[in-house]
This record gives structure tokens, C-alpha cells and sequence, in this order.
């Protein structure tokens, strides 16, 4: 019997026919070629996240053949999330996120294995989770899931590929330990919520998530081949509506906290939200409509022109969240008083799902001006009173 010897090196397993074919226009690169089609298949993902960005990471991972793909989400599929999130489809509404992802893998490539995590990261598991891969990447879309990342993998020496996406721009990069900076470097801290809405509050182009994702899967396949320059000190920048990539120059921070010389030992925690704002008076959708039936409220769209020109309560009001936030106010109707009433009739300031009215309540009380939130937004609406109206 043959007796390999100590300290030699195992040859690499060879390529099956099936997989010579499946990836013959890999083998063809002079960067991939069989034994880097060999680190792919021997390759450990971790992608966090299973939404717009998550969605071409992970088929595009599973088709190159990264043999282990772990996804970890909490969420599961609505149907609003299919305008942009493509590795679901509507027959997976209702079901975990992480599990239809990873049918969707299985379909695409069976040299895959993907271990679905339906939980959310956090302190407990995140270093856990992280431990045994070759690249992590960010899909994430709240900076405390970002900030965890962002410490784990300074912690385990990994690289973390990272994006952010709203609206029509998008941006990438690849933190690095010891390479380049991390997270921290350029955010010490969360910024305010306000001024980094989510897609659900500020709306996203369904294929921008496409783009920034596939250069995701770009930046990941090229760590775990280790070829060409990945993106490391350096910030792409899309915007779609120009159709324009730029680039910026970005320097790790000597006093980050993590990544720093003289930081401490990275502490994993999780991240303390930012200081919830005072709640707003709502209103409930009944009990407006009720009084929007007698006159005794003035019902206020906060929506954007785009969304009020695909439905609208009949008879309302426009004004739109960014005037708000400029300084403009519903036009006088009559005395304000501090219970939220123009001369007898309530403000009622509406949005889609309740989110963005809530903050323009804030805004006029700031001046003044009291209001009240309609909870739910025009979807209660809709759902509750008026069914004609199509809000999508």
C-alpha cells in the first residue's frame, strides 16, 4: 500500500468531464485556467444578504463554481421585492429568502453547496459564521449589519467585498485588512438615518442592484483566484443615470478604532441604533377616511410626483417630502392649532407605507406646524378603504 509521505503536497483533484465542459471558457484564461477553476471549486463564500445585491452575487458565485456558498438572511420574499431581487420568483413569495436563494443555486450549478442561514447576524454568530471562509461579502443594507461584518473580518484578517446602493447610484470597494481601510475608517460611526434612507423609503432602480452586485461577484472571484488588482483603496462610484463609473482614491484612517495601529483588540459587539425619534401622532385609516368623508381633515401626499401619477386618494393634497425638507408647508387653511388642526380640520400628511409622512411630521413640527401621520400610508388606504386604488 502507498504511504504518502509527510509534509507532501496532495494533488488537486482532477476536473470531471462534465466540469471540463461546464467551464471551458474559464480554462481558456490564462488567470483561471484549470488550477484556478480548482480554487473555485474548492473556494468558501460567505455572502450576507439574499436581496438586490445578494441576487447576482450569488448566481454568478454559484455559475463560476465556488463549491461552498453560505447565505445568511432573516427575511423572507414579498412580492415588492422582485422588481429588483431576481433570485426569487413569484411562486416564492412567503418563503424564507435564504431557501429560495439557495434552490435557485441548486437549479443553476450542482458542484454548489449552499448552506442557508435564515438568521439575522449579529454579535453571537457573525465570528462563527465568518471563520472558515476565503472572501465575505457585504449584501447587507443597514449599517449595523455592516458595522459587524466590518469588525469580524478585521478581527479574522478577511476581505470583505462591500456595497451600498440608493436611487440610481451605487457604490463598491473591497476592505482589506493590513491593505487598505475598512468600514470604520471612512464611517466611524452610523450616519443619521435620514440621510441614508432605505430602497423602501427612497426607491431604487430594479437593475441598478444588478450592476453593483455582478462587480460584486467580480471583486470576490478575483480575491479567491488572486488575480488582477482588486478593488482595495479605492471607492467605484456608478451613477445610472449618466451611465458613469468614477473612481476615488481612499486611505485607511491611523486612528480608525479598528483597523488602526493603536486600535485596541477588536471587540465584537452589536451596534447600538442610533437615538429613536420621538414618535408622531398617527391616525388610523378608518377613522381618517371616516373624517375625510365630512371634510374634518386635509388629507397631504408627501409621495413623489412619479408615485401620485400612478395613484392617488381623490381630493388630496400634494407636497412632496423633498420640499418639505427644503422648508415649504402645507398652504394656510386657517389657524394651526397644537392639536394638528387647520382651523377645524386635521393635517393628515400620507406617504406609501407610512415612513416618509411620519418624517414630514417631524419636519413641520419643527416649524410649528402640527400633523398627524396616516398609519400604513396609501396601502392601508387601499387595502381598508378605497381597493380601486393599484399602489405598486
Amino acid at each position: 500500500m502507498d504511504v504518502e509521505a509527510p509534509g507532501e503536497p496532495v494533488a488537486p483533484a482532477p476536473l470531471r468531464p462534465e466540469q471540463l465542459e461546464r467551464y471551458a471558457r474559464h480554462l481558456s484564461l490564462a488567470q483561471v485556467g484549470p488550477a484556478g477553476q480548482r480554487r473555485l471549486l474548492d473556494a468558501r463564500v460567505l455572502v450576507v444578504g439574499a436581496g438586490g445585491l445578494a441576487a447576482p452575487v450569488l448566481q454568478y458565485l454559484a455559475a463560476a463554481g465556488v463549491g461552498t456558498i453560505t447565505v445568511v438572511d432573516d427575511d423572507r420574499v414579498e412580492l415588492s421585492n422582485l422588481q429588483r431581487q431576481v433570485v426569487h420568483g413569484t411562486a416564492d413569495v412567503g418563503s424564507a429568502k435564504v431557501d429560495s436563494a439557495a434552490r435557485a443555486v441548486a437549479a443553476l450549478n450542482p458542484d454548489v453547496r449552499v448552506v442557508a442561514v435564515p438568521e439575522r447576524l449579529a454579535a453571537s454568530n457573525v465570528v462563527v459564521l465568518c471563520a472558515d471562509q476565503d472572501v465575505v461579502v457585504d449584501a447587507t443594507d443597514n449599517f449595523a449589519t455592516r458595522f459587524l461584518l466590518n469588525d469580524a473580518c478585521v478581527l479574522l484578517g478577511l476581505p470583505l467585498v462591500w456595497a451600498a446602493i440608493s436611487q440610481f447610484d451605487g457604490q463598491l470597494t473591497v476592505w482589506s485588512p493590513g491593505e487598505g481601510p475598512c468600514l470604520r475608517c471612512l464611517f466611524p460611526v452610523a450616519p443619521d438615518p435620514s440621510a441614508a434612507p432605505s430602497c423602501a423609503v427612497a426607491g431604487v432602480l430594479g437593475v441598478l442592484p444588478g450592476m453593483l452586485g455582478a462587480a460584486q461577484a467580480v471583486e470576490a472571484l478575483k480575491l479567491v483566484l488572486g488575480a488582477g488588482q482588486p478593488l482595495i483603496g479605492r471607492l467605484a462610484v456608478f451613477d445610472a443615470l449618466a451611465f458613469q463609473w468614477s473612481q476615488l482614491p481612499i486611505a485607511a484612517d491611523p486612528r480608525c478604532p479598528v483597523c488602526g495601529p493603536d486600535a485596541e483588540p477588536v471587540v465584537i459587539r452589536d451596534e447600538t441604533p442610533p437615538d429613536e425619534p420621538a414618535p408622531v401622532p398617527l391616525i388610523g385609516v378608518v377613522e381618517a377616511a371616516a373624517s375625510w368623508a365630512t371634510g374634518g381633515i386635509r388629507l397631504i401626499d408627501v409621495r413623489t410626483a412619479a408615485e401620485r401619477d400612478e395613484a392617488a386618494v381623490e381630493g388630496s393634497e400634494w407636497l412632496a417630502l423633498d420640499d418639505i425638507r427644503k422648508g415649504a408647508v402645507p398652504p394656510a387653511s386657517g389657524s394651526v392649532s397644537a392639536s394638528g388642526e387647520s382651523g377645524d380640520r386635521t393635517l393628515v400628511l400620507m406617504c406609501r407605507s407610512g415612513a416618509r409622512s411620519a418624517e414630514a411630521v417631524r419636519l413641520l413640527a419643527d416649524r410649528g406646524i402640527a400633523a398627524r401621520s396616516l398609519d400604513g400610508g396609501i396601502l392601508a388606504w387601499s387595502a381598508a378603504v378605497d381597493p380601486s386604488l393599484q399602489v405598486g
